[in-house]
């Protein structure tokens, strides 16, 4: 038993050494990243959206199961950018992250986010989805390559990350 305890508490240990200067600097990095991606959906800026976006990125759908060009999807998106920027609606997006992969010029994100919006109507809608995200630094920016929206999650999961 004492053998079972000592080796947990070293693989806790070497699974913590991972974290090098290298990676703090990074996580910083893509942590600014989801900061202003919540921060241009809050207020509605569709082109700082636009700009953590890779121009040959794909959004995947597992519930729809579909794939296509992230710029069709920002087409889409537009007008409801517009509505919050607009006063029409209010909108957020929170993250939250399982597991964090990368090195100085990629990420692979899991998690889930939460995104909220409420209508005129004063209606609001809250939707939980678990979710993957590939990104590269080019220029000194992270922009996101491929986002997969694997399917809905809910609140107590989202919690619990």
């Amino acid at each position: 038993m004492k053998a079972v305890l000592a080796l947990v508490v070293l693989i806790s240990f070497v699974s913590r050494a991972d974290d090098t200067p290298g990676d703090v600097a990074r996580l910083k990095q893509l942590d600014a990243y989801w900061g202003e991606v919540s921060r241009s959906v809050g207020t509605g800026d569709f082109a700082a959206y636009e700009a953590t976006c890779h121009p040959e990125g794909v959004l995947v759908s597992g519930s729809k199961k579909s794939s296509s060009p992230l710029a069709d999807a920002l087409k889409r998106w537009k007008k409801e950018f517009d509505a919050t920027k607009g006063g029409e609606m209010k909108a957020s997006v929170e993250f939250k992250f399982s597991q964090r992969l990368g090195d100085a010029t990629t990420a692979h994100e899991t998690g889930m986010f939460l995104y909220s919006a409420t209508g005129a109507d004063g209606k609001e809608t809250r939707e939980y989805i678990h979710f993957e995200a590939l990104l590269v630094k080019r220029d000194g920016r992270w922009k996101i390559m491929m986002e997969y929206q694997k399917s809905k999650g809910t609140r107590a999961e989202y919690e619990a990350l």
